[in-house]
């Protein structure tokens, strides 16, 4: 079956992680969500963004992974282009076994 994955690019500080995954819960019921949390990463600014030992605020990447139909991710999407940085959201078709 035809789906389509998204992948959502935020930085730990921005908080935006919780408001994401619950609105793809509650709101848009998409069929699966991930949330990853890197340890090191570095976007467009080429600031690196790491965790080391005697860190005690930490401004990860974090990755929030979901795949669902076109048809919702599109909506999904469409929401999440309101407060997610452009270039930070990226989608590929993919087939799922059913």
């Amino acid at each position: 079956m035809q789906m389509t994955m998204v992948r959502v690019y935020v930085l730990e500080a921005e908080k935006h992680m919780q408001s994401i995954v619950s609105y793809l819960h509650d709101t848009v019921k998409v069929r699966g969500v991930t949330v990853f949390r890197g340890i090191t990463g570095f976007g467009r600014s080429g600031e690196i963004h790491s965790s080391h030992l005697m860190d005690l605020s930490l401004n990860l990447p974090i990755v929030v992974e979901f795949f669902d139909t076109k048809a919702r991710v599109d909506d999904a999407i469409q929401y999440l282009n309101t407060f997610v940085e452009p270039g930070h959201i990226t989608s590929w078709p993919i087939e799922v076994n059913l």
